[in-house]
């Protein structure tokens, strides 16, 4: 049975006391435009620490494949547009509803999708739409998606019940090439003001193999090369690399890159880190990141981590 408005105004409540009280915290991440609904359980792997698991055997190698010597980049930015970040979009229940076509109805969810009038859309060719209904705590995600003669058409897309640790089917995508929702990890500003991100981020890297790691579903490689990372791939910033001398924005994305790390999501350009354009980002502090290289990240061995796990 569904978890009532008040019941879930109350267990987000928990956790946040919970968050307070507890030295390894455990938090229903909400967005302050929807208060109420928590962005996944506080039990699922995007929300979950990853600072005390151990290191991959092969992390080595799968860093040396996305480049020790490629730069951090935050992919998002103070703009608005322009490709700079990936935005989402906020409803409630009265927003009309549109039918989608998709180029790849199989893997996609049917719908239909609450769409605004003007949209807040990703610039760029990948086109996401993400969406959040704060009545139903529902997120829909659209790739490629574009209104031609007034009916919409994208590549894929999917929809997750916020209050739910379901994974999409095995070898379905989403709106991302993992197979994953794209939300919950994206670097939001209101976060960083708080003064902490609790949970993972997404990134990407410039090559991929054709295997994927829980809690992904779906890869997107004709490549058996072992040496490249499979989508899933849960990457952490080394406890030993010093944060202190960077701006306060950058300090809060670096000790959530510690302690809960990143999660590969697609492919892109490497170590590409993604998050929601916000006019409050400080794009200088923000540029500070690119201090960070690759040889500064360990794989983590996520073996033990699944959704709803102690």
């Amino acid at each position: 049975m569904r978890t009532s408005h008040f019941a879930r105004s109350i267990a987000v409540a928990a956790g946040l006391l919970l968050a307070a009280t507890s030295a390894t915290p455990t938090l229903a991440v909400a967005l302050p435009q929807a208060p109420n609904c928590q962005v996944l359980p506080p039990s699922n792997v995007w929300n979950r620490r990853v600072d005390r698991l151990p290191v991959r055997a092969d992390s080595d190698v799968l860093t040396a494949s996305i480049g020790v010597d490629r730069p951090l980049h935050p992919d998002f930015s103070s703009i608005d547009g322009g490709g700079y970040g990936i935005p989402y979009n906020v409803v409630g229940r009265n927003e009309a509803t549109h039918t989608v076509t998709f180029t790849w109805p199989d893997e996609s969810d049917a719908g239909p999708y609450p769409i605004p009038a003007e949209p807040r859309i990703e610039g760029g060719s990948d086109r996401h739409i993400l969406i959040v209904d704060r009545a139903r705590c529902r997120l829909y995600e659209l790739f490629a998606a574009q209104r031609l003669a007034g009916a919409w058409q994208a590549g894929s897309g999917a929809s997750y019940d916020l209050d739910s640790n379901a994974l999409r089917p095995r070898g379905w995508t989403s709106a991302d090439a993992a197979g994953l929702p794209i939300l919950p990890g994206l670097a939001r500003y209101d976060e960083v003001a708080a003064g902490a991100i609790r949970h993972a981020l997404r990134f990407t890297a410039l090559q991929t193999r054709r295997g994927y790691l829980y809690p992904a579903r779906h890869f997107a490689s004709d490549s058996n090369d072992q040496t490249l990372p499979p989508m899933g791939l849960r990457i952490r910033l080394k406890a030993s690399v010093d944060i202190s001398g960077f701006g306060p924005q950058s300090r809060v994305v670096l000790r959530a890159l510690k302690r809960y790390g990143m999660i590969l999501a697609d492919n892109g350009s490497p170590w590409y880190v993604t998050g929601a354009p916000d006019p409050g980002w400080d794009d200088d502090d923000l540029h500070g990141l690119g201090d960070i290289t690759g040889a500064d990240f360990e794989a983590v061995d996520t073996r033990t981590l699944r959704n709803g796990t102690p």
